[in-house]
């Protein structure tokens, strides 16, 4: 099977392999998704989040409800797997 040519023009590490994108206007990573043969090209996350990331010690109450409502909010889209932009960002975000 041959390389999908999207891995060399956004300089992508390999499939399922999310990146940033500190460039553009409104998302913060992208990936090139793959699952059962078909392959997409997903942007998500917000640019500039500044309370996205892992729970960190000692975390506020504040961030704690953002990120089980964030969680909660997206569900369904998450349950979706890798072909979701909802699944990457709870992945690689939250």
């Amino acid at each position: 099977m041959a390389k999908d040519p999207r891995l060399k023009r956004f300089n992508l590490k390999g499939y399922n392999k999310p990146k940033r994108t500190p460039g553009h206007k409104s998302k913060s990573h992208m990936v090139l998704a793959r699952s059962g043969g078909k392959t997409k090209l997903i942007r998500f996350g917000q640019q500039g989040a500044k309370t996205a990331g892992k729970p960190k010690k000692g975390e506020s109450a504040r961030i704690k409800a953002k990120r089980k409502s964030f969680k909660a909010r997206h569900r369904r889209n998450i349950k979706r797997g890798k072909m979701s932009a909802a699944y990457w960002a709870n992945k690689v975000k939250w």
